[in-house]
């Protein structure tokens, strides 16, 4: 599986338009939470390649994060076929991860 960072200028290429399930990571550097979930997704992505996995960052990339109204981080969401299927806030464990993607295939 790919893990990659994603801007709003590569957003709809790498997410939107991915033929693949793309689960986005919607973080903060400063963000205590998303340090602690950052080598669960990197663990992810080293073990399944059925999906991709998006880092978004929140301070860098306002415009997305208010787009899709991530109101808490780290915020989680599954995209399919371009749009959002699934979402989710805080801290989670790797099989709740793999549960929460597996959940809208």
């Amino acid at each position: 599986m790919a893990l990659f960072h994603v801007n709003e200028s590569d957003f709809e290429e790498k997410v939107l338009n991915n033929s693949k399930t793309v689960l986005v990571d919607f973080y903060a550097t400063w963000c205590g939470p998303c340090k602690m979930l950052a080598p669960v997704l990197e663990e992810l992505a080293d073990e399944d390649d059925s999906f991709d996995i998006a880092k978004i960052d929140t301070d860098e990339c306002p415009g997305l994060a208010m787009q899709y109204q991530v109101s808490a981080i780290p915020s989680l969401m599954v995209f399919k076929n371009g749009s959002v299927q699934a979402k989710t806030m805080g801290f989670m464990q790797l099989d709740d991860i793999r549960d929460f993607v597996a959940s809208v295939d």
